[in-house]
């Protein structure tokens, strides 16, 4: 043989079963976006904006990836996805302290070092603005995807 190997090459993060979450998460996101699409008559979507939570277990780079394969075929094809990371806070219920979690989250108070503390943000996965192809403007969408809590 001529110098064939075994070795895999990557052309995208979904070959190897990397984004399988994210093609959930994409094809929702485009399914609920399609359906407000139609109901307003709109021809099309130039861009969607999505908040992702840093605790959500959504990789930004790879939901891009899967949202533009989702997208073909719709009313959303060749649409701008926009996605912005909101960060995973934390509140102390004894001290009232807040913090960012960070990743891994750290969920003890840094003051009291209790750990009766809440989860305030980070695990947001929300559809935020809609920009119609029939050059309304951008609408806010109060969307949530259904696996967040």
């Amino acid at each position: 043989m001529s110098g064939a190997t075994n070795e895999r090459r990557r052309s995208s993060p979904a070959q190897d079963g990397v984004a399988m979450h994210e093609m959930s998460v994409a094809m929702s996101v485009v399914d609920q976006v399609e359906q407000a699409a139609h109901a307003r008559g709109a021809p099309g979507v130039r861009q969607v904006s999505v908040d992702i939570g840093e605790l959500a277990g959504v990789v930004p780079d790879a939901l891009g990836f899967c949202f533009e394969l989702a997208c073909a075929g719709t009313v959303l094809e060749g649409c701008e996805l926009r996605t912005q990371t909101v960060p995973g806070r934390a509140g102390c219920t004894p001290c009232a302290r807040t913090w960012d979690t960070g990743m891994p989250p750290d969920l003890v108070c840094d003051h009291c070092h209790g750990a009766a503390t809440e989860l305030l943000s980070g695990r947001e996965l929300t559809i935020t603005e809609v920009g119609w192809a029939d050059g309304t403007p951008a609408t806010t969408t109060p969307a949530t995807h259904p696996e967040e809590n």
